[in-house]
């Protein structure tokens, strides 16, 4: 089927804080919405049959409470296929920008799928019912080709939107398509949780994924199109994922992925959106077999002398790294229960300086969550201390071989390349209780390979 994403530069309130009428919060938005209109035609007219718009693009982000209330427009809990906005704007008050949206795929005959604030006033006798007497959500909606509202989703997983409210329950949202069939969606942070994204794909065995976010890269572990990729090759699903344009906010990183393949935008130097639009096959069944084929041997440990370990911060943690030294070589480094091993070959020798860390614990920075990682990656400098930092370029061409004896069945291979490209694998798989990530020559420059795990019973 015919997918679009559209990463969008939001036309942000100067000052989101300040209290606005209705009114201009509306005017505010629908220059947003008017871009959004472009790029369905757009999407369209190049075949996409569905298009997913990002977190927080029609409205921006920085509100306070109080402050969001006059963009948030209303929306009935249950609706699912009962309403059609553009043909019924009559029925509930406040939802000017669910009928432009609904309106949108009406015109266009597109599944369209967008983010807003939405909001639902709540009774007393609710005891998670805010004290100003209504919820506001962190919403994403899906329409259909005719406008009908098909599913609705509020975010679970909020970070730091002290606007929003999480809902009382997680909800597993999803809707039907002719073309490809069931969809599910969550929302940027969502996607590092088990509650809803991985129960949602399990419980309804999705193989379909449409992804607002507005995401903030964090290398060398947590850039966005490279943790979307991981996503779909851990998942084996296809991802739709739209991020929000705002370099000077570390924001960029759309695309549409499948588990072997990948169309990414990640744009640090320009500024306006991007319209992505590609063609990938519907996953009926798992063809997780051309995955895992056994990879090559497994060395026995102990040649040699390892290199010194030491310690450096990566994403907030304490990671224990050894460096990666020489042409060729053969390493371990373990942390706690997890022992991470790595074998490499070097095809020219670069003065660069490469690392192989370990961390296996509690992440508390940013969210608090259990992370297992084995990861290989390239330092900022020359010296053990520059092991971790954020690094966008690298000319190194390595043949490795990278496994853990992980303790979860949740890992996200990560395989980074210089300028923020993404590259796969040779093999990738359990043998014999450990998870392995093996390649020859990367495309490029190798700035990351990594055996993210997540651990989601111990968060």
């Amino acid at each position: 089927y015919v997918a679009a994403v559209y990463e969008h530069e939001s036309i942000l309130s100067p000052t989101p804080a300040a209290l606005v009428e209705r009114r201009s919060a509306l005017e505010l938005m629908g220059r947003n919405l008017d871009i959004y209109e472009q790029q369905v035609v757009a999407a369209a007219r190049q075949g996409a049959q569905i298009i997913v718009f990002p977190e927080d693009g029609i409205h921006g982000f920085n509100f306070t409470r109080s402050s969001i209330y006059p963009y948030l427009d209303f929306i009935p809990r249950s609706h699912s296929g009962k309403w059609n906005p553009c043909r019924e704007p009559y029925l509930f008050n406040d939802t000017e920008v669910v009928q432009r949206l609904s309106c949108m795929a009406l015109k266009n005959k597109i599944f369209l799928v967008a983010n807003l604030g939405t909001k639902q006033p709540c009774e007393r006798s609710d005891p998670q019912c805010p004290s100003d007497g209504r919820y506001q959500f962190n919403t994403n909606v899906a329409f259909a080709t005719d406008g009908t509202l098909l599913a609705s989703y509020r975010k679970h997983n909020l970070y730091f939107e002290y606007a929003f409210d999480t809902p009382p329950e997680p909800d597993y949202a999803s809707f039907d398509t002719p073309f490809a069939g069931k969809f599910g969606m969550f929302t940027c942070f969502d996607i590092l949780f088990f509650e809803p994204a991985v129960n949602l794909i399990k419980q309804y065995n999705l193989k379909q994924i449409v992804y607002p976010t507005a995401w903030m890269n964090q290398l060398p572990l947590l850039s966005a199109v490279e943790f979307q990729q991981a996503f779909a090759t851990a998942f084996n699903v296809n991802i739709l994922a739209a991020n929000i344009h705002h370099p000077t906010l570390g924001m960029t990183g759309s695309g549409i992925y499948t588990p072997v393949k990948s169309f990414i935008y990640h744009n640090m130097e320009s500024y306006g959106g991007k319209l992505i639009v590609a063609e990938i096959p519907v996953i009926t069944a798992d063809y997780r077999t051309n995955l895992e084929k056994t990879p090559g041997r497994v060395s026995e440990k102990g040649k040699g002398q390892s290199p010194p370990s030491f310690y450096a911060e990566m994403m907030y943690d304490n990671f224990t790294f050894v460096p990666v030294w020489g042409e060729e070589g053969e390493l371990q480094v373990c942390a706690n229960s997890l022992c991470c091993y790595l074998n490499y070959r070097r095809a020219v020798l670069t003065d660069e300086l490469y690392a192989l860390g370990v961390f296996d614990g509690l992440h508390t920075v940013h969210g608090t969550y259990y992370v297992q990682a084995c990861a290989l990656v390239k330092c900022g400098g020359l010296s053990f201390s520059t092991c971790g930092q954020e690094v966008t370029g690298a000319t190194a061409l390595i043949d490795f071989q990278l496994w853990g004896n992980m303790s979860t069945s949740y890992i996200f291979p990560l395989l980074l390349t210089s300028g923020i490209t993404l590259d796969f694998a040779d093999h990738m798989g359990w043998k014999n209780n450990h998870y392995f990530l093996s390649k020859n020559r990367t495309s490029s420059g190798l700035l990351t390979a990594a055996l993210y795990g997540r651990w989601y019973e111990k968060d």
